[in-house]
């Protein structure tokens, strides 16, 4: 009995010794996962700041709301739809009451109420095409290409206003969509600046070197990207776009070159867009609208380059009339002091 209470106290003991370790093991793993997730946090987050990561993370945002606002106002029943056919009923009947009313003997009168009918039918179309009916149904509205269009318009503040959402969920998706979305893009306006403006400074100083001639000894200066060829460059970029748009649309050129200004500027009336033609959207073209969200987000990132570029231009021409100011003052105050000085001389000579 006594070997078996022996045997039974050490089997005890035994147990309990690799449950301590088997306790603290798991602690300490669990400590570097911790850390090694904190760690991959932290180089996500910095990868995230960068220009290559704030580009990816601009565009998969936009991808990720057209997804939200498709699958959210898809699902959305359009009563414009029904309100247009109920208004093509409704004036049918009452043009058929004016028939039977009149007769065709009376044909003033029969003009006169088709007439009436006819205007107040106008006006109850046009009041319903106020509200953003284009005679497509949802999924033709709220395509992914037009959904992307959609959230690049939210996150520039450039809101053309020809889609909008109808349901409370679209609708306050879009406040959230555009609270965080502003300060993103705002994020990628500078940092694409930054890169554009030194690849275009980069490129311009080769163009310099190549095009004068070195002398020997000469120390390499900070060549400054003159506004001028800034201005060039967002120049030919909507010229681009304008006859791009004019063939894809069927535009006018003036109409391609003011949709582009207005885009990159930011104003964005709404009066033209693309893609917003439904004969065009039934035969395909939502490609063309994906070639639009991409050329309009390059182009607000040029306006941003040329906005650094045309900056460090100012600050030196700045610090420069600084310098030549500051040059005149000294210039007139040893003109006074030597005319003060001079004065003196004749007052002394005649004394």
């Amino acid at each position: 009995m006594e070997e078996r209470r022996e045997k039974a106290i050490r089997s005890m003991s035994r147990s309990r010794t690799p449950m301590r370790h088997s306790y603290n093991v798991p602690k300490k793993q669990h400590r570097r996962h911790r850390e090694k997730l904190k760690d991959c946090c932290r180089k996500m987050v910095a990868f995230m700041c960068t220009q290559v990561g704030v580009g990816a993370l601009i565009i998969g945002y936009t991808v990720i709301g057209a997804v939200g606002f498709m699958h959210i106002e898809k699902s959305a029943r359009n009563s414009e739809v029904t309100e247009v056919s109920m208004l093509r009923n409704k004036t049918l009947k009452m043009i058929f009451a004016a028939v039977m009313k009149n007769n065709i003997f009376d044909r003033r009168q029969f003009h006169a109420d088709v007439d009436q009918v006819l205007k107040n039918h106008q006006l109850e179309v046009t009041k319903v095409f106020k509200h953003g009916y284009d005679e497509r149904s949802m999924e033709e509205v709220w395509s992914f290409p037009a959904a992307l269009m959609f959230c690049l318009s939210i996150i520039t503040m450039v809101g053309y206003g020809n889609m909008v959402p109808k349901t409370k969920e679209g609708k306050i998706l879009t406040m959230v969509y555009a609270l965080f979305g502003i300060p993103l893009y705002i994020l990628y306006f500078m940092n694409m600046g930054k890169i554009l403006a030194g690849s275009f400074k980069w490129i311009y100083r080769r163009i310099y070197e190549c095009s004068t001639e070195k002398d020997e000894g000469s120390t390499r200066k900070k060549i400054i990207v003159p506004s001028t060829a800034c201005l060039w460059v967002i120049f030919a970029y909507i010229l681009t776009g304008a006859i791009m748009l004019s063939e894809w649309e069927k535009w006018d050129f003036l109409d391609s070159t003011y949709f582009c200004v207005t885009s990159l500027g930011k104003v964005g009336f709404g009066d033209l867009v693309p893609g917003a033609d439904v004969n065009a959207s039934n035969h395909g073209s939502q490609t063309k609208l994906v070639i639009n969200f991409v050329y309009i987000l390059l182009g607000l990132g040029l306006v941003a380059m040329c906005y650094n570029l045309m900056r460090e231009e100012i600050k030196v021409k700045l610090k420069e009339m600084n310098e030549d100011f500051n040059q005149c003052l000294e210039d007139t105050k040893v003109r006074f002091l030597n005319c003060c000085q001079r004065c003196r001389r004749k007052k002394y000579q005649e004394y």
